[in-house]
């Protein structure tokens, strides 16, 4: 291998670990972000309603993650597990910033037919952040 390989082979993994330390925040860190992004604060209560509710549409959150998202829930459609969604439940959940982005506006496109707003997403988080073991 020569030097030139190494280096390149050595920026492309620090790269790599940059960006997923970047990437890496807690569940109160993305509360935050979208609570000063929509500039209200979050409400759990709403968050619970709009997780549950399925908006005129096929699907509701509670449809794969269930209405108590503190176990797994199941896809609709593949049947394939999901994970609980509740952070106390799940350690892994709204640690990765890009991640979470990425499902919310997945989920939200089949759920309400649009993105959620911040204010939703914050809404929806502060919901599983109060679901406690």
């Amino acid at each position: 291998m020569t030097k030139s390989c190494i280096a390149r082979s050595f920026f492309a993994i620090a790269l790599a670990t940059l960006y997923s330390v970047a990437g890496a925040v807690t569940p109160a860190e993305q509360l935050t972000g979208w609570v000063a992004q929509s500039g209200v604060p979050a409400q759990a209560a709403k968050g619970q309603q709009l997780f549950v509710t399925r908006h005129n549409k096929e699907w509701s959150c509670a449809s794969c993650h269930t209405a108590v998202p503190t176990v797994d829930g199941k896809h609709a459609s593949t049947g394939k597990t999901i994970a609980a969604m509740a952070p106390a439940f799940n350690a892994e959940r709204f640690t990765d910033a890009a991640k979470s982005e990425k499902w919310f506006r997945r989920n939200c496109k089949d759920v309400l037919g649009r993105e959620c707003s911040a204010a939703e997403k914050a809404d929806v988080l502060a919901w599983l952040m109060s679901l406690k073991r």
